[in-house]
């Protein structure tokens, strides 16, 4: 049966709701969490990004059971991958072993603020699969010393150290990705319900392990609302992962989404209290072969009735699927 998560969307709330929410999103009994990492958001109008490696570390401190998960960190550009492979120890051993590492080959948007332009997809591919390699090697223990196309790393030891490394998971979009995640990754990353890219996953060897996926939702008891506040805040989604990777800051979202009208947005986003229409956006994911699915409720302060609500009646409701 698959699983059902909720989202920590850090670009549109502030640290300590965040870590509210969390928590009651486990008191709910939701499956798990996965927290996005950026440095900005996509648009002005969702208005945060704190640092989600200290949200990550207080979301394991407040909650006891319900599995944390990043969706996804860049190991390559913003972070040295060295020092993720720190992050995710540590973050492991704080929530004592309920701690998955998704990575991906990253953003524009959040990547470019440390200089030095903003390589091709090939590029970025090959850097992410040096990446991976650097943070399984550090996994390990021992000293890691690295002379590579991308990164160096110099006497690098993790010494604190969980007794099982988190997972790793690869974001996925394409051919090229699916491969890479085949490859080197223990569970596949998507936000589309694109049952190619499992297919192609499993042929380069993820048969067999878990896919997880990603759905933005926006409850309201008033559609009107509902379809509004995800226009004036989820209107890039569509915009898809080749385009959304290249756009450099809000400024540029917000150019290349203006013509992006509320009901082409409410189309592809379930917007109000209808179920019938939530279950059925989750139902694509599932029917795809998504073992995991989660959801993003879009509003940073529309979380808790969001939460109340899928306690009485959404997750009842996709746990029939």
């Amino acid at each position: 049966m698959a699983r059902f998560g909720y989202t920590m969307m850090t670009e549109q709330a502030g640290p300590r709701d965040l870590v509210e929410h969390v928590v009651r999103a486990e008191e709910v009994g939701f499956d798990f969490s996965v927290t996005s990492d950026h440095y900005s958001p996509w648009l002005a109008s969702q208005g945060h990004s704190p640092y989600a490696w200290s949200v990550l570390g207080a979301a394991a401190q407040a909650t006891s059971h319900i599995p944390l998960m990043t969706y996804v960190t860049c190991p390559t550009t913003r972070y040295h991958p060295a020092l993720v492979a720190q992050k995710a120890a540590t973050v492991q051993l704080l929530a004592e072993g309920r701690f998955r590492l998704g990575l991906g080959s990253g953003e524009n948007l959040n990547e470019h603020i440390v200089g030095g332009g903003w390589p091709s997809a090939d590029i970025r591919q090959d850097m992410l699969a040096e990446a991976v390699t650097i943070i399984r090697r550090l996994f390990e223990g021992g000293y890691v010393n690295h002379r590579g196309d991308h990164f160096d790393v110099e006497s690098a030891k993790l010494w604190d150290l969980p007794d099982d490394p988190p997972p790793i998971g690869l974001a996925v979009s394409g051919e090229q990705s699916c491969r890479l995640a085949g490859e080197l990754a223990d569970l596949l990353i998507a936000t589309e319900p694109d049952s190619r890219l499992l297919t192609a996953f499993d042929r380069h060897g993820g048969a067999g392990k878990p896919r997880i996926g990603q759905l933005p939702v926006c409850f309201d008891r008033n559609r009107d609302a509902a379809v509004k506040r995800a226009h004036e805040q989820f209107r890039w989604f569509g915009g898809g992962w080749k385009v959304n990777a290249e756009l450099p800051g809000p400024t540029s979202f917000e150019a290349a989404t203006s013509f992006v009208r509320p009901e082409d947005v409410a189309e592809s986003i379930p917007c109000g209290d209808d179920i019938a229409s939530f279950v059925e956006a989750v139902r694509a994911y599932v029917d795809a072969g998504f073992t995991d699915v989660a959801l993003v409720q879009v509003g940073g302060t529309d979380q808790l009735p969001f939460l109340d609500w899928a306690r009485k009646d959404l997750l009842p409701a996709l746990r029939a699927l």
